[in-house]
């Protein structure tokens, strides 16, 4: 009995066993057939757009739960599956594009086995059949013609002379900074409800003035806040104070409110609703810096697009995690940038994953809102990084009349690991695309939709002989290669004029931290709006420092830079000798023309209250 009864179970286990096999069998058939389909299918449907530009797992996406996305914002598609990939832009200050703009890697590991899950728009076959030599001529595609909507450039009468200050208003205007003024009024004054000392109205000067002391601390850094208002020989920095307190700068910074807080406490009741609005709290100025942005200056022909992070570590649904990125914590902003000067044309933030059904994904999505033909003109030229390019994208945005180039992911377009010499070069077409393979010290695979795959140019390595002697060699390049690396960095270029002098520091509120970008974002618009004046002038521009210094004073209203232009010296033979007003040189006390202090001395020629003592001599200032 013992026997068979085993017997009878090893059978059984048989049977189970082969049972298992043939419903693994035929699952993997049902889906290679449906993955297959779907690769021969240029206009794919929304799951395939999915896969195909958000690099995700097609059953992933069938199974995962959309139900949380409000409150785990998606992590980007790109920044979780890199590992096999190199093709990563630079961010602030730290950009430095290699003639490689895309590499591809011998993955490892997981990463090696995650790549092999992924579905290939064309199936491995088919693109091997049509790659093609650099040696067979390749027809070269019709090029943009180039119908911006305005003339490209600061969109500021060519004659005029604008201080940085005016520069800086086109951003910040004084409508713009009455509303802040009202909100922070109404938000301290909410705070300070049911205390001993009531809330006390600042006013646009006091804004004006706090704003001056944020860009100061972003030129002059100290390790804590206090610092800036010390007295000891260490710090000894007397500028601050005389623009205010560190009393009422931190009174000012704790009470910044950007929005109404009678709407906010309406838009927290709908949380958790389709209705609410993550981005309530900055809504008033993140729309009129956008505006501002757009309408002060028009991209030339080459264009970029790519992510920017705002470093924060707050606890906020709109915080994002990119390992790759310099600033791994902290907000993430899509942003188009001229790439001739850096100059951020629009950009909006990432709210995470959008709940629409519709959606083809947030690569395909951003292009499509900051890259608006109704808003640009037609004949741009669109550069891009492998987390945006796609078959799909690149054809939406042609019949826009927007050419785009852009890196492409080894797994997408059949990518050969074939060893070949260094500078070879392999094309082929679909339609209007070129895709383009070239073998550096890398893998580089490009997609453009204006590039011819071969013109004759090259490029010079530095290689390592077989006699162990480096020299330079001369190895062929295809031009889109070229382009892209001359025209891609316009976010990077951005990001590093905002990095060198960031007002950003931290703060217990996340919708201030985003006011301290908009700052930067401003004060690095208004200065390369002044660096394009000064070239169309022939003039010598200002370095961003001096620009910033220069903009500090006049917001604040101090120093020379804003004296002289209320009161210049009159030119005279007669000598400018200080002159007390009456014999008590404690009579007729004034407020000096240079620094905020009071004294009996005026100039005898200008008739202007000067201060004259050996810590403030202001007299010699003055007339210099």
């Amino acid at each position: 009995m013992h026997l068979a009864t085993s017997a009878n179970i090893k059978k059984m286990e048989e049977t189970v066993q082969d049972n298992a096999e043939e419903c693994v069998n035929s699952f993997s058939d049902e889906q290679d057939e449906e993955i297959g389909l779907e690769e021969s299918s240029d206009d794919s449907d929304d799951s395939t757009e999915a896969m195909f530009l958000d690099d995700l797992d097609p059953l992933w996406d069938r199974l995962s739960d959309p139900s949380d996305d409000d409150w785990y914002p998606e992590v980007t598609p790109r920044k979780k599956k890199r590992s096999g990939l190199s093709s990563v832009s630079p961010s602030p200050a730290k950009s430095c594009r290699s003639g490689s703009p895309a590499s591809v890697q011998r993955g490892k590991g997981k990463a090696r086995k995650s790549s092999t899950r992924r579905s290939l728009p064309f199936s491995k076959s088919m693109s091997e059949e049509k790659w093609r030599s650099a040696d067979e001529p390749d027809i070269e595609p019709t090029q943009p013609l180039f119908l911006p909507k305005n003339t490209p450039g600061p969109q500021l009468i060519s004659t005029a002379t604008c201080s940085p200050l005016e520069y800086f208003e086109l951003f910040f205007t004084k409508s713009v900074l009455k509303t802040i003024v009202e909100h922070t009024n109404a938000y301290g004054a909410m705070r300070q409800e049911g205390k001993k000392k009531p809330w006390q109205d600042i006013t646009i000067k006091d804004l004006r003035s706090f704003i001056a002391l944020v860009i100061y601390m972003g030129v002059l850094k100290c390790f804590t806040l206090p610092d800036y208002w010390k007295t000891s020989d260490l710090y000894s920095l007397p500028y601050p104070a005389r623009i205010m307190s560190g009393k009422k700068f931190r009174r000012i910074s704790e009470a910044l409110h950007i929005s109404d807080p009678k709407v906010d406490a309406e838009n927290d009741k709908k949380r958790g609703t389709p209705e609410y609005d993550r981005l309530c709290k900055i809504k008033p100025l993140y729309e009129d810096i956008r505006d501002a942005c757009r309408a002060s200056f028009h991209p030339f022909q080459n264009i970029s697009i790519d992510e920017r992070m705002v470093a924060s570590k707050a606890r906020n649904g709109l915080k994002q995690y990119m390992k790759n990125k310099p600033t791994r914590w902290g907000y993430k902003l899509f942003v188009l940038a001229d790439s001739l000067c850096g100059y951020t044309w629009d950009f909006f933030i990432y709210e995470g994953k959008a709940k629409s059904e519709e959606r083809k994904g947030i690569s395909y999505d951003s292009v499509v809102i900051l890259a608006n033909e109704r808003l640009l003109g037609s004949g741009y030229k669109l550069f891009v990084d492998n987390f945006y390019t796609s078959p799909k994208l690149f054809r939406d945005l042609l019949r826009k009349k927007i050419w785009a180039c852009g890196t492409v992911r080894a797994n997408r377009i059949g990518h050969s690991k074939t060893k070949a010499a260094r500078g070879n070069i392999r094309w082929f077409r679909e339609d209007d695309l070129l895709f383009v393979e070239w073998k550096d010290k890398r893998d580089v695979l490009m997609c453009s939709t204006f590039h011819k795959a071969f013109n004759g140019d090259s490029i010079k390595r530095n290689v390592k002989g077989a006699d162990g002697v480096w020299a330079l060699q001369d190895f062929p390049v295809p031009p889109a290669v070229l382009d892209y690396n001359k025209h891609m960095g316009g976010v990077d270029l951005s990001d590093a004029l905002i990095g060198y002098y960031t007002v950003l520091h931290k703060t217990k509120k996340w919708y201030r931290s985003f006011f301290y970008h908009f700052v930067d974002i401003a004060v690095v618009n208004a200065f390369i709006l002044h660096q394009q004046m000064a070239k169309m002038k022939n003039q010598k521009p200002l370095t961003q420092k001096a620009f910033r210094e220069t903009l500090v004073r006049q917001l604040a209203e101090t120093g020379p830079a804003y004296a002289s232009e209320i009161v210049r010296p009159t030119p005279s033979t007669e000598s400018h000798l200080p002159k007390y007003l009456n014999g008590d040189s404690t009579f007729g006390r004034r407020k000096c023309k240079m620094c905020p202090f009071k004294t009996p001395v005026i100039c005898a020629t200008c008739k202007v209250h000067l201060c004259f003592v050996p810590k403030r001599n202001c007299m010699v200032k003055w007339h210099e």
